[in-house]
């Protein structure tokens, strides 16, 4: 099978490495992809953004799916063409992907479905917006309406950085909080059912303790052994499976990788968001601890063929995110990178690239989350030292990373500490 990732951040690296992995893989390519990727594919200079270059790709390659990692392209309808032009393709159709790229969209969604979730208002004034904020009181929870990168949410207990956000923004959905850990759940689709993979935990503030800004994540871990045995089951039941349906009812199945954001609420999970890909880097460990064969998997899915529920193997994965100065407001590109191949040496880490580039012959920053150190072990505790063992090898200017990635108590640190 010849498979094509479209991206060139730290998820498409892991996937990629994952389908390189695939004895049933002959050949991986990407595009536009990054230094890390380029290892392991045939990088190709296209535009992910540009729907009819994607499908022109694929076609001249010849390859037998396609997977679309981030999520513009998708909302940029890359998915449809490369449909169109009879190539198989892991990812929703602009219409589905508005499930990620309209927050209220999202909403109106999981109330048709009668998925948990928190109460919401759409809010497209400030006088809405603070209207709404006054219902529902601190913690306050603004969401912008549309894609941000990971970053469009606000959770502060001070009206005024609340209100600032939703100006900013201009439509933004403001939500009742939800206590509780968060979880991510990655749902394989095939438009009609649905197969969970192992749950897994990130860490979304750029300092420890889940202090300082919201980022696109810093670091994660699977498997949540504090953590409910049927959760996975639950929300398939009570999340998934109502989604698709009602997806389907409205002329959009849903094809692809539903990111199902969870609180583990005391009155049991419920939806914070909706992504229409993998997450990254929660979707990092989880893939190092696939065992089935991810190429197949996505394949299935792609053609409407889910028939093989997938597996786990024994242990844990640990992912350490090294981020650039500035980060997350800015980022600085162009430091140069040093110890990667130190640190890939350990034994069962993988180093993933994410904002890289390759200046003068040299590896430097490109982005702001630049590497992330992923680390396999016998249980958590393992496979964390192992992944800041790795990390401390390596080096760049102003390189930041927090020290509390996988730290007891599990399920705490980030869920008492407002992360949204």
């Amino acid at each position: 099978m010849k498979v094509l990732v479209i991206g060139n951040g730290g998820r498409e690296h892991a996937l990629a490495l994952a389908l390189s992995r695939d004895p049933g893989v002959s050949e991986v390519h990407a595009a536009p992809g990054n230094p890390g990727i380029g290892a392991v594919a045939t990088l190709h200079a296209v535009d992910p953004l540009d729907p009819a270059a994607v499908a022109a790709l694929a076609a001249d390659i010849g390859v037998d799916l396609v997977v679309v990692g981030p999520e513009a392209p998708l909302v940029a309808g890359v998915a449809d063409a490369v449909r169109a032009a009879g190539v198989p393709v892991f990812g929703p159709s602009l219409e589905a992907a508005r499930l990620e790229g309209s927050k209220a969209f999202a909403k109106e969604v999981m109330a048709a479905a009668s998925v948990p979730t928190a109460r919401a208002i759409t809010a497209e004034t400030p006088e809405q917006a603070a209207a709404a904020l006054a219902e529902f009181g601190p913690p306050y929870v603004v969401k912008d309406d549309a894609l941000a990168a990971g970053k469009g949410v606000i959770v502060t207990r001070d009206l005024a950085e609340a209100l600032a956000h939703a100006e900013t923004c201009g439509r933004v959905v403001i939500e009742e909080f939800l206590d509780g850990p968060e979880v991510s759940l990655f749902a394989i689709c095939d438009g009609h059912g649905a197969y969970a993979l192992q749950p897994a935990q990130d860490f979304k503030r750029i300092l420890d303790g889940g202090l300082g800004p919201n980022t696109g994540g810093m670091g994660s871990y699977s498997p949540l052994t504090w953590a409910r045995p049927d959760l996975a089951e639950v929300v398939i039941e009570q999340v998934v499976s109502p989604t698709l349906a009602e997806m389907a009812r409205r002329g959009a199945p849903f094809v692809g990788c539903l990111y199902v954001g969870l609180a583990l609420t005391s009155a049991g999970p419920k939806v914070i968001e909706f992504n229409v890909r993998f997450g990254d880097p929660d979707i990092q460990p989880v893939l190092a601890l696939l065992d089935s064969p991810l190429g197949a998997l996505l394949h299935a899915a792609a053609t409407g063929k889910l028939a093989t529920e997938p597996t786990f193997r024994d242990g844990a994965s640990v992912t350490v995110v090294l981020a650039s100065a500035g980060y997350p407001e800015s980022s600085s590109k162009g430091d140069v990178i040093t110890g990667v191949e130190d640190a890939a040496a350990v034994e069962n880490v993988d180093v993933i690239h994410a904002g890289t580039a390759m200046a003068a012959g040299r590896l430097v920053t490109a982005g702001g989350r630049v590497l992330a150190v992923r680390a396999l072990g016998a249980d958590v505790a393992d496979a964390r030292a192992r992944a800041y063992a790795a990390a401390d090898l390596i080096s760049f200017d102003g390189m930041q990373r927090r020290s509390d990635i996988a730290a007891e108590p599990l399920g705490v640190v980030e869920g008492a500490s407002l992360t949204g």
